[in-house]
């Protein structure tokens, strides 16, 4: 599991994934959230507004990411 460090209180579903580098755009974001492909808690989530906040784990298609809080 990668950890992905935030320096804010928490961050947006589509941001986080922009900035862990598995999409490159907030669109491409939007689109592989729409289509149920992203986990967060072991739940498949299609809101790509979600707040995540320290301690969350969020599973694109096998790769699984820790929000760690700076």
């Amino acid at each position: 599991m990668t950890e992905i460090t935030i320096t804010t209180e928490f961050i947006r579903l589509d941001s986080f994934l922009k900035l862990a580098n598995l999409v490159g755009s907030g669109g491409q974001a939007k689109m592989i959230i729409q289509d149920g492909l992203v986990k967060v808690n072991d739940e498949v989530c299609t809101m790509r507004g979600k707040k995540l906040y320290g301690g969350e784990v969020v599973d694109v298609d096998g790769e699984v990411l820790k929000v760690k809080k700076a």
